[in-house]
């Protein structure tokens, strides 16, 4: 036990970080390696590699995901953005690399090569974006002389200009979605959510007539006869057998012919084996991990911090949600990972890395850390720099 009079570093950090939120997190990283189980040894070896490949490197990302998430979340709320700034912009370095040097995967350049570890820029530019995007509308509503709400929109053109290049629609609607959430909570006026919204039609509307990759999962979405629907079809099979219990460990037959059954359909894999019960258990920790944040958001008094915590909640509960409705065919394939349950070294990192900056922000301070907070921001508003920040 870890005595709270302890006054070392990791005591005082584990009795001021959210111990519930972290188990949480533990549990989904511990199910996704019980899951990569399941359901990865027929893909590995429809493409001839040892049977438990998947399996091995998924436990063999785990150390460096939680040392990375631990110790992200040691940081203070101005550490936590002086690092979204240099993964964003080493982030935003790989992203435009990608389209002279990735790797060609189903008509997209997502992935660079290094060393034989396939990264993909994107899921780590993520995290980092909601968290100035956070710092530039909060600053915009606190200060006269800042046009964080103009910057904040120049750096989402930026990041989905490279997306579209790609192209990665996915990622592209799923960081709109929650920068139009931040602008939301920051207080835009009506006009400009209209106006927004128009925007976010309208680029809809270009995607589907000028990238041929994007009309075909829309076409295949709507009108199943368009195109090759197998994987779908087959997740949603897997779904419908299912039955509340499933048909137990080792027993299902998607796993065994669906090319990515560990990777973007494994909730269907997990639906058929472990049953809808099993499905609706992992669910429900997902669903507390996002009110256990938006709790935390609610009551944050610091607007970075409250705009930085309901964004990385947010940007972790609709990647969540996207995977598991395309799994039941409620939206068009997006090619998005499970959070901390499909396989991925890219996507566990970088998960990590927004989970440990949503623990360091979430992290219990004291009030007179809070009261230094407001008086700065009181400052910044009446264009004077406190005495604190010059320090």
């Amino acid at each position: 036990m870890i005595s709270r009079a302890e006054r070392t570093v990791f005591g005082e950090w584990w009795w001021t970080v959210d111990r519930a939120l972290l188990f949480a997190v533990g549990a989904l990283m511990v199910l996704g390696v019980v899951l990569s189980l399941a359901a990865s040894p027929p893909v590995a070896e429809r493409i001839g590699v040892d049977m438990f490949h998947f399996v091995n490197r998924q436990v063999m990302f785990l150390p460096p995901a939680l040392l990375i998430m631990v110790g992200v979340s040691f940081l203070s709320p101005r550490q936590v953005r002086r690092l979204a700034w240099v993964v964003f912009a080493f982030g935003m370095l790989m992203l435009a690399a990608t389209l002279f040097i990735g790797m060609e995967i189903k008509g997209a350049r997502r992935w660079i090569n290094f060393g034989g570890l396939a990264v993909q820029p994107s899921e780590f530019v993520k995290p980092a974006f909601v968290v100035l995007s956070a710092w530039l509308f909060a600053e915009g509503s606190e200060r006269r002389d800042m046009p964080g709400h103009l910057l904040a929109i120049a750096l989402l053109g930026s990041v989905v200009g490279l997306l579209v290049l790609q192209p990665d629609l996915g990622q592209t609607v799923l960081s709109t979605a929650v920068w139009g959430a931040l602008f939301f909570l920051a207080g835009l006026p009506w006009i400009w959510v209209v106006g927004l919204g128009g925007v976010g039609v309208v680029g809809l509307v270009a995607a589907y007539e000028l990238l041929p990759h994007v009309a075909r999962r829309i076409d295949r979405f709507m009108n199943p006869e368009t195109g090759d629907t197998f994987q779908i079809d087959k997740a949603t099979e897997a779904f419908a057998s299912a039955g509340w219990f499933g048909k137990g460990p080792g027993e299902g037959t998607v796993k065994r012919i669906i090319p990515d059954g560990h990777t973007d359909f494994i909730a269907a894999v997990t639906a058929e084996e472990f049953g809808i019960l099993f499905c609706i258990a992992i669910v429900s920790i997902y669903c507390f991990i996002v009110m256990r944040g938006l709790q935390h958001a609610r009551r944050e008094q610091d607007g970075f911090t409250r705009l930085a915590i309901a964004g990385l909640t947010m940007l972790f509960g609709l990647q969540a949600a996207i995977n598991m409705a395309v799994n039941l065919h409620l939206m068009p394939a997006k090619g998005m990972t499970l959070p901390f349950i499909s396989y991925g070294g890219s996507s566990l990192f970088a998960l990590a890395l927004g989970v440990g900056m949503l623990l360091a922000l979430t992290r219990r301070r004291p009030r007179t850390d809070a009261l230094a907070s407001e008086i700065a921001r009181h400052a910044r508003a009446q264009g004077a720099t406190p005495v604190a920040a010059r320090a």
